[in-house]
């Protein structure tokens, strides 16, 4: 991560930003998300573009989630979670 760039830790902007890049990579319009979702199952979700997700979400919200981590990130709910306890914030949903 770049010495310059800030962890987002806040809640709110980590779930929208993820609902953002999730619905942008998987081509679907932020209506058809649902939160709780399996990416594959709802959304047929291939390999390639759920590692585009996982790479956007460190890129853009500034966090490293080990590899382990990423094969639990499912759904939206369950990768805010992650991502959340990776960025120092809050785990709760």
């Amino acid at each position: 991560m770049p010495q310059n760039a800030l962890t987002i830790t806040d809640k709110d902007e980590q779930f929208a930003m993820i609902r953002m890049i999730v619905a942008e990579e998987l081509e679907l319009d932020l209506s058809e998300l649902e939160d709780d979702k399996d990416f594959v199952d709802a959304y047929e979700a291939d390999s390639l573009s759920l590692i585009q997700v996982f790479a956007r979400i460190e890129r853009e919200l500034h966090v490293s989630v080990p590899q382990e981590e990423m094969n639990k990130m499912v759904d939206v709910l369950t990768t805010l979670e992650i991502v959340s306890r990776y960025a120092g914030g809050a785990t709760d949903v």
